[in-house]
């Protein structure tokens, strides 16, 4: 089913951006997504939101770990906080700066830049509104800072900013970014002036109650669609609908040319959008983590996955999709309560063969007497679409991989594909973000024959200067 939605607020625009210094081949930034400081390696953004900052409890930080040919270490990051050089704000108490990341060259120079979000910021005498910062890239990395433009009429601990994403949403080759909190989601247009003022801004009000956004490109038109999941009383398994660019709509203003399309069949709390099965077009995978229950018949015990395959018209919401769980043939493990299967998903391709593969984090996975230890399996795509067999689980107690299997380690709570290392070949980031009470990431190399557990690294959050609790990996930027 697609309906016109109508996009509410008024459009702001800007003035044209004056045009950076010419530089030399050699001095020119990668342009890669994700490349904060322009070296030609993706990096990693990782959120740590109650990370103390000086004598200020959870006040939440980010650090930043620079790819490099033999991936990313302690040696070479950079740690964000409200309190940096340039950053708008200041570092108060829960906050959570750090809940929720996503990268993007927002001003068009050819260094990624990072959005971050403070979810329960408090703004004059509103308690947890939430904001959204950018943190903008350079040759040295990311440095300084500017708060997007804040929308009114945000009521207290709405957690605006709970949710954000970047894309190039209207298909003009400027990258955009969507905030979310609640019922409220603003589109933010490119290109960004450095004071973070957008091209225009918009927001839509008719998505339901929401803290999250999957961004993707699910019909090739090469502009993304944005996909917002919620649960409703009528559908608890979770209500997924998106938003596609449609100028060709009845509506002349630019802020109404985006067209909805539901998917009644789907469930899922969150998600992540890549080419599974190498067609060209993304397809939404969707986690439903959660067991059935009154109210919530669908779904499977300990969680599942759903792959809906795109198309030139988007995931057809008549077609049946991939559902894979811990009881699909060939996958390891077996399903059962509270495992939290597909509570975290990423997409990327670590064997090289050009189908995107799945990782799915299970943090409330028992590994024997290690009660919600957690684990994080790889599903393989092919052409025939996301496959069961030839899955692999990891723990912290396989082999090679630094750690041991604890109770609450959480292992798997947060999970990334990216090729860090310029081989090809996407990593595997874990985060365990109560590893020893204050979090951890894990990185497990990809390599032609899948990951391997050789080189395998592990980083707390001591590991990287954070203090407090930290919650260090809950969240990883995609």
């Amino acid at each position: 089913m697609r309906t016109r939605t109508f996009l509410l607020a008024a459009t702001l625009t800007t003035g044209l951006l004056t045009a950076l210094p010419a530089t030399t081949a050699a001095a020119a930034p990668s342009g890669l997504a994700g490349d904060f400081n322009g070296d030609g390696y993706r990096d990693l953004a990782i959120g740590a939101f109650s990370a103390d900052v000086g004598s200020v409890r959870s006040a939440g930080a980010v650090v930043v770990l620079y790819g490099s040919a033999s991936g990313v270490s302690a040696a070479k990051k950079t740690v964000i906080t409200q309190n940096s050089a340039g950053v708008p704000g200041t570092a108060e108490s829960d906050d959570r700066f750090g809940n929720s990341l996503a990268a993007g060259d927002l001003n068009a120079d050819g260094y990624a830049d990072l959005v971050v979000g403070a979810q329960y910021e408090s703004i004059g005498d509103r308690d947890g509104v939430g904001t959204a910062t950018i943190i903008w890239g350079g040759k040295k990395g990311l440095t300084g800072g500017s708060a997007l433009p804040q929308p009114s009429g945000l009521t207290e601990w709405g957690g605006y900013s709970s949710g954000i994403a970047t894309g190039d949403f209207d298909g003009d080759g400027r990258t955009d970014v969507t905030v979310t909190g609640q019922s409220r989601t603003l589109l933010y247009k490119g290109p960004f002036a450095r004071t973070g003022k957008p091209a225009s801004q918009s927001g839509v009000y008719e998505v339901g109650s929401t803290y999250d956004v999957i961004a993707g490109d699910l019909n090739g038109d090469r502009a993304a669609e944005r996909v917002y999941p919620f649960s409703t009383d009528a559908d608890q398994g979770g209500d997924i609908r998106y938003l596609s660019h449609d100028p060709d709509g009845y509506d002349t203003h630019p802020e109404s040319d985006y067209a909805q399309t539901y998917l009644p069949k789907a469930d899922g709390s969150l998600g992540t959008v890549g080419d599974i099965n190498g067609d060209g077009y993304g397809d939404l995978v969707l986690g439903d983590y959660e067991d059935p229950r009154k109210g919530k018949s669908a779904g499977h015990k300990g969680g599942q996955i759903a792959v809906w395959y795109g198309s030139a018209t988007g995931p057809d919401p008549a077609q049946k999709p991939t559902v894979i769980h811990q009881d699909t043939a060939g996958v390891p493990g077996t399903g059962e309560a509270d495992d939290l299967f597909g509570s975290a998903v990423s997409v990327g391709d670590v064997n090289g063969d050009k189908y995107a593969d799945v990782a799915v984090g299970a943090l409330g996975e028992d590994n024997g007497t290690a009660k919600e230890s957690g684990s994080v399996t790889i599903l393989f795509g092919s052409a025939s679409g996301l496959k069961g067999s030839g899955a692999k689980t990891y723990t912290q107690n396989t082999t090679g991989v630094p750690g041991t299997n604890e109770t609450n380690d959480a292992f798997g709570q947060s999970v990334r594909l990216v090729d860090l290392d310029k081989n090809g070949k996407a990593d595997l980031v874990v985060g365990a973000g109560t590893e020893n009470g204050y979090g951890a990431v894990t990185v497990l190399r990809g390599s032609a024959s899948g990951l391997t557990t050789t080189g395998a690294k592990t980083l707390t959050a001591r590991d990287v200067s954070l203090k407090g609790g930290a919650d260090f990996g809950w969240t990883i930027a995609q």
